[in-house]
Parts: structure tokens; sequence; C-alpha cells
């Protein structure tokens, strides 16, 4: 009986023993499977984040094109409703208001703060033709876009002033308000007091670019800037040239810039004068002043989503003026 119970003793002493390093080996491979199962729902996760910014951007080009191709199918019958957030179309002779939405919101303005730039240096006098050039200063460290004015690049006055409003080249705009006498904080100064002396109350600049959001304004105070800059013939000449060689130092072939509005390589339109503007915060910008049915409008679009909502905006609001008589223009207003 002694020996029985020893050898089921030893016989259970065994089964333990080669019991427990698969215990052990069992161990590790749970944790493997807890944390292959968590890698999996992590990378589930990031797929779907990852999904769901893509259809977030497939969704605003859609609205984009949906845009263009309501434009392009608009044709003036029935009352005019624009994509942009805020929008004022007003007749520049007569003042009165085609349409109108959101008018007196402040909100960013991005580039078209370069036309108050434009008429601030203009209105100093300086020659166009001094050669300025392009320093660190006026590399934008804040939302970090490109130029093609490399650090060092020597333009002309005119040159510089041509490529802010044209093809809205920031560092341009920044080279000529850091030339300025008093230098960028004088210009800026100076701004705010053109803004103030047209009866701009609710507009605001903090830097000559318009990179900063914290360069605001309305529709109804950009349509003054707008009317303002207009009475510059330079203003008006080179915010409408479809495009520009230039030739930078260093380089033997010139460099050709585009005007940041496609409109004005449009036959249909005729613009005397342009200027976009695009930050995050500010939504895509338009401003101008066109010729449409022989009369003369200007046209502010602000805070459209999509890259063509704007274009498509302003079509809508010329085709919408050339089917309506210039006489009862502002009746059928919707905003």
């Amino acid at each position: 009986m002694k020996i029985t119970l020893r050898k089921y003793f030893f016989l259970y002493l065994g089964l333990m023993l080669s019991a427990a390093p698969m215990a052990v080996d069992a161990a590790p491979q749970k944790t493997q499977k807890q944390a292959s199962f968590k890698q999996h729902k992590n990378s589930g996760k990031l797929k779907k984040a990852s999904y769901k910014a893509g259809k977030s951007k497939i969704n605003a080009r859609i609205r984009a094109n949906n845009a263009i191709a309501n434009a392009d199918h608009y044709d003036g019958t029935t009352p005019l409703k624009l994509a942009s957030t805020k929008a004022l179309v007003i007749n520049q002779l007569t003042g009165e208001v085609v349409y109108a939405k959101n008018t007196d919101a402040a909100t960013p303005i991005a580039s078209v703060t370069k036309l108050m730039t434009a008429m601030v240096m203009l209105d100093a006098h300086l020659s166009l033709d001094e050669l300025l050039y392009i320093a660190d200063e006026d590399v934008d460290y804040l939302k970090h876009t490109r130029s093609r004015l490399a650090v060092g690049t020597t333009l002309t006055r005119g040159e510089l002033l041509q490529l802010a409003l044209m093809a809205s080249e920031n560092r341009a705009a920044s080279a000529l308000s850091r030339h300025y006498p008093g230098g960028a904080s004088a210009f800026v100064q100076d701004m705010n007091h053109k803004a103030q002396t047209l009866g701009m109350r609710a507009t605001r600049f903090v830097d000559a670019t318009g990179l900063d959001s914290g360069n605001v304004s309305t529709a109804e105070d950009l349509v003054k800037m707008v009317n303002a800059a207009y009475h510059y013939p330079e203003i008006r000449q080179v915010s409408t040239l479809p495009s520009q060689e230039i030739t930078l130092y260093g380089r033997q072939t010139p460099l050709n810039f585009v005007n940041t509005n496609a409109l004005v390589r449009n036959d249909k339109w005729e613009i005397g004068l342009s200027k976009t503007g695009f930050i995050n915060e500010a939504g895509r910008c338009l401003v101008m002043q066109a010729e449409i049915s022989g009369q003369p409008m200007i046209i502010v679009l602000l805070d459209s989503a999509g890259k063509m909502t704007r274009i498509g905006d302003a079509n809508r609001v010329r085709k919408w003026i050339e089917r309506n008589d210039a006489a009862p223009l502002g009746k059928h207003v919707s905003g």
C-alpha cells in the first residue's frame, strides 16, 4: 500500500513539474495576444480617424465642385444666393445693394490686407525704382507658407508691389512694410490710420501680409477699401495682370508669376481691381471691382469653403446682374 501511494505521489509530482513550463509559456502567449489585440484595436482607431479626415476632405471637394456646377447652371432667373459666409455686392456708381449677407460680421481677411498695404506704400510717394531686398524678417514663421523669393533677393519697390498684389507674395508685402520710413511698426500704424480715414470702423491691421488672423474687417468695410483702392492706377493695373515674368538676381531665365484670381484670365469678365486671400481662419476670400452689364460693381466674398466656391459665387453674381435690369438692382436680394 505504501509503495502504491509513493508511486502515485511521484507520478503526481512529475505531472505538476511538466505542466509548470507550459503555464509559464502560456503567460507570455496570452500577453502577446492581448498586445496584438490592443495594437489591432489602435490600428483600427487610426484607420477610422484617417477615414474620417479623408471623407471630410472629399466632402469639401464635392461641395466646391457642386458650387462650380451650380454656377454653370445658374441662369440668373431665380433669387441670387451665394455660398460665401459673408458677402456684399454693391453698385459702385449708385451705392445700391445687390446682395448682402452677414455684412457687419468681423472676420479675418487674409491677403485682402495687401490692398491696404499697397495704398499706404503708394501714399508715401516712395520711389518705385528703388532696389529693396528680402530679409530673414520677411520669412513666414507664423503659417510657414512658401515663397519663390529667397532671402537676399533684390527687386525694385514696384516689382515687389506687383508680386504682392498679383501673386499675393507674402515676402514682397513684408519687405514693402519693412523698408517703410519708421519700419514695419510705423507701416502698420499708418494702415490702421488709413482705415479710420476711410470710415472702416470695424477694421484692424496687425501686419502687412494678412498672414496674422488679427487682421480683421467686415464686408461693409471692405467695400470702402476696394472703392478707395480702385482710385490708384497702379493698383488697378498690377492687380489685374494675368501673369508676369520677372528675372530674379542670379537667375538666367525669368520666373513666371500668375495672378491668384483665375477670373482675370476669363474673357467673360471685365475686372478693374482684384485681390484674393486665404488662411484657415479666414477661409477663401475674393474682392473685386468689375464692370457687369455696363455697371461698375464691387464684389466682396469672404469665408468661402473650397478653392472654387468664391469663383462660383462671383459667376453667379455676374449672371444675376446680366439677367436683371440695372434699375431694379437690389430688389431681389437673398442672403
